[in-house]
C-alpha cells in the first residue's frame, strides 16, 4: 500500500473556537490550515462580495502614467499592439486586453511568439515586424520584465512600451526594462495583492482604462464583467494561489463562465465534453486549459487566439475540434518522452534533483511538452525535474519543483551558464549554449544538494483533519463548498477516517481501472469510496481488511440521484 508520510495538520486553539462561535469546527480548522485567522480576512473568504474583495487598480504605482498613455494613442488613432505569450494565461491575457482596447474605440493588434523559433518573451525579430505595422505603442502581458535590452530596441525605433507582467523580476533594480512596469512581483510595487496571475494583471489595466473611459457606470460594469471568464481561465491555468483577489476573481469569473456567451469558449467546452455541467476550477485547469495550451506547444497559439475572439459558430466550431485533436496529439506524445527518458531516471534516484537531458541531434523532444513531462517526473519522484531538450541553436529546458524548493532561486544561482529564464518558485524556462551544458548541470544539482534535505525529498500527504467516518454526508460537504474555488494556496480539503472495514469491491471502466470500495466503521452507515486509476495500486485489497483512508468529499450525480462519496487519496491497511 501506501509509501507516503501523512501529516495532519495542527489541531486549531480553543481560543479560536471561543473567538468565532458563528463558525462550526470542520470550517474553523479549514480556515486555520489555510492561514485565515483574522476577522476581516475571513469575511472576504466566506462572506463573498466582488466589489469589496477588489483592489483599486490604480494603486499600481505607474497605473495611472500608463492609462494616460494608452489613452493618448487611442485618441491619435495610433495602433497598439498586444505582445503576449503562448500559454493560457498569455493568450487569455491577450484577448482579454485587445478585447476592451476595441470595445473603447482603439486599433489593436496581437501578437504571440513562436514557442520553438522565439521562444517566451520579446525578441528583436518580432519588433522588426511590429514596426512594419506602424504600431506607435506595444504594451506586453504575461511578460517583459527580464526583456530590459530589447524594450531599448523597441524605444530606439521610436515605439513606446509598457510592461504588464507578473512574474519575478531580475535581483538587481538596473536590470529592469527602463519604461511603464505594472507587476506586482516587483520588491518596492506598492500593490497589496502580490499574486496575480498574467491575465490578472491584463485585467486590472483594462480595469483602469474602462474607469477612466466615458462609458456610463452600467456599460462600465458589463464591460469589466464580461471579461472575468477569461481572467478565471488564465488564473487557473497558470497555476498561481488561489486566495486573496485570485479566488475572488475567479469566483466571479466561475459564475461568468457558466453563463458565456463567448462563442469560443462554448464551443469549446462542448468539445471538451462538459456541456450542461457547472464548471468548476478542476474543469478549467484539467479540461479546458490544456485544449487551450495545446495550441502553443503543439503548433502556434494564435489559434487559440483566434477561437477566445472568434464570433462565427461554425468557425469556432473547427477551431475547437482543433485544438481538442492538438490535445489528444500532446498527451500522446507526452507519454512517450516520459517512457522513453523512464529508464534513465530510474539510475538517477539517488540526485536531488533529476536532469533529463536529450542529446540527440534529429530527434529533438517538443519543446512545448518538456516542461508537462518535467511535472510528470517531479510529481512521480518528489525532486525537482528539469527536461532539456537540443534545439538548432543549443539546448532549451523546462522545470518543475516541489513545495521545498525555489527553483527560480536555484535557476537563478546557475544563471552564468544560461542565455536566457525566467519562471517562478514552482516552474522554470531557460535556455543556453551546448558547451555549457554540463557546466550548468553540475552547478544546479550544487545548488540543490546543498538546499534539499533528506526529509525534503519523502512524499507527503498533508491531511486538513482528521474525522470518523460517521460525520461524513451533506452538511460537511455543505462547509467544504464554502471554500470553493479550489487551486494552489487553497486546495481542496483532504481527511482522514482510522479503523475502516471494507464491505465490498468493485472494478470499474472498460479495463477496471477504477475502483470502489463499500466501507463502514461501527457507528457509520455504509459509504461509497471511488479510487480513478488506482486498480493497479490498490489491487492487494481485500474485503474485511481494516483501513485507515485519507480522501476528499465529493457528490456523485448518477441517474438523476445524489450521494455524497468519498475520493480515495490514500490508504494503509493495518489489519487483515
Amino acid at each position: 500500500m501506501s509509501n507516503k508520510n501523512w501529516k495532519v495538520l495542527p489541531r486549531i486553539e480553543q481560543n479560536f473556537i471561543e473567538k468565532y462561535p458563528q463558525y462550526n469546527e470542520i470550517i474553523l480548522q479549514l480556515l486555520w490550515n489555510r492561514g485565515l485567522k483574522e476577522k476581516e480576512e475571513i469575511r472576504e473568504f466566506l462572506e463573498f462580495d466582488f466589489v469589496k474583495n477588489i483592489h483599486d487598480p490604480f494603486l499600481f504605482q505607474d497605473m495611472e502614467t500608463a492609462v494616460e498613455l494608452i489613452i493618448v494613442h487611442i485618441k491619435k488613432g495610433n495602433k497598439i499592439t498586444v505582445y503576449g505569450d503562448y500559454d493560457a494565461d498569455g493568450v487569455t491575457s491577450s484577448v482579454l486586453l485587445s478585447e476592451v482596447l476595441q470595445t473603447l474605440k482603439a486599433k489593436t493588434e496581437i501578437y504571440i511568439p513562436d514557442r520553438v523559433s522565439e521562444g517566451y518573451g520579446l525578441n528583436k525579430e518580432a519588433i522588426d515586424y511590429i514596426d512594419t505595422t506602424n504600431t506607435k505603442l506595444i504594451i506586453t502581458v504575461d511578460g517583459g520584465i527580464r526583456n530590459k535590452e530589447i524594450v531599448e530596441y523597441i524605444q530606439k525605433k521610436n515605439i513606446e512600451i509598457i510592461v504588464t507582467d507578473h512574474h519575478i523580476p531580475p535581483e538587481e533594480k538596473n536590470e529592469y526594462p527602463e519604461c511603464l512596469i505594472i507587476n506586482p512581483s516587483v520588491p518596492d510595487e506598492k500593490y497589496p495583492f502580490k499574486y496575480l496571475a498574467g491575465v490578472g494583471v491584463a485585467f486590472k489595466l483594462a480595469s483602469a482604462i474602462i474607469q477612466k473611459s466615458k462609458l456610463n457606470e452600467d456599460d462600465k460594469k458589463l464591460l469589466q464583467e464580461k471579461v472575468l471568464d477569461l481572467v478565471a481561465l488564465g488564473t487557473v491555468a497558470d497555476c498561481v494561489k488561489l486566495f486573496g483577489e485570485n479566488r475572488t476573481l475567479v469566483k466571479r469569473g466561475l459564475e461568468i463562465l457558466n453563463k458565456t456567451k463567448r462563442i469560443g469558449i462554448k464551443e469549446l467546452i462542448k468539445a471538451s465534453s462538459l456541456e450542461n455541467r457547472n464548471l468548476d476550477s478542476w474543469n478549467i485547469g484539467f479540461q479546458l486549459a490544456p485544449r487551450i495550451n495545446a495550441a502553443g506547444r503543439m503548433a502556434h497559439a494564435n489559434t487559440a487566439v483566434e477561437l477566445l475572439s472568434i464570433s462565427d459558430k461554425k468557425e469556432a466550431e473547427v477551431l475547437a475540434k482543433r485544438l481538442n485533436a492538438r490535445n489528444m496529439d500532446r498527451q500522446k506524445e507526452t507519454e512517450e518522452i516520459v517512457e522513453e527518458i523512464q529508464e534513465k531516471i530510474e539510475k538517477k534516484l539517488k540526485d536531488k534533483i533529476l536532469i533529463c537531458v536529450n542529446e540527440k541531434e534529429k530527434d529533438h523532444w517538443n519543446e512545448g511538452l518538456i516542461g508537462l513531462v518535467a511535472g510528470r517526473i517531479c510529481e512521480k519522484y518528489h525532486r525537482p525535474a528539469l527536461v532539456i531538450t537540443r534545439t538548432m541553436g543549443g539546448y532549451k529546458g523546462s522545470g518543475r519543483s516541489i513545495i521545498n524548493f525555489d527553483l527560480i532561486e536555484a535557476v537563478e544561482e546557475s544563471s552564468e551558464f544560461l542565455d536566457k529564464y525566467g519562471g517562478h518558485p514552482m516552474a522554470c524556462g531557460f535556455s543556453l549554449n551546448i558547451d555549457r551544458i554540463n557546466d550548468f548541470k553540475n552547478k544546479i544539482k550544487g545548488v540543490a544538494n546543498e538546499k534539499l534535505g533528506d526529509e525534503d525529498l519523502k512524499p507527503m500527504v498533508i491531511i486538513d483533519k482528521e474525522i470518523p467516518l460517521e460525520e461524513i454526508g451533506e452538511d460537511l460537504l455543505a462547509d467544504i463548498k464554502l471554500f470553493e474555488p479550489f487551486g494552489q494556496g487553497n486546495l481542496n480539503p483532504k481527511f482522514l477516517s482510522r479503523n475502516v472495514i471494507i464491505v465490498n469491491i468493485f472494478y470499474m471502466g472498460l479495463d477496471g481501472q477504477h475502483i470502489k470500495l463499500i466501507l463502514k466503521n461501527e457507528k457509520s452507515g455504509i459509504i461509497n469510496a471511488v479510487g480513478f486509476n488506482q486498480t493497479e495500486k490498490l489491487h492487494n485489497l481485500s474485503i474485511g481488511d481494516k483501513i485507515d483512508i485519507v480522501y476528499y468529499v465529493d457528490m456523485n450525480e448518477y441517474n438523476g440521484k445524489s450521494e455524497v462519496q468519498m475520493k480515495i487519496v490514500d490508504i494503509k491497511v493495518f489489519s487483515m
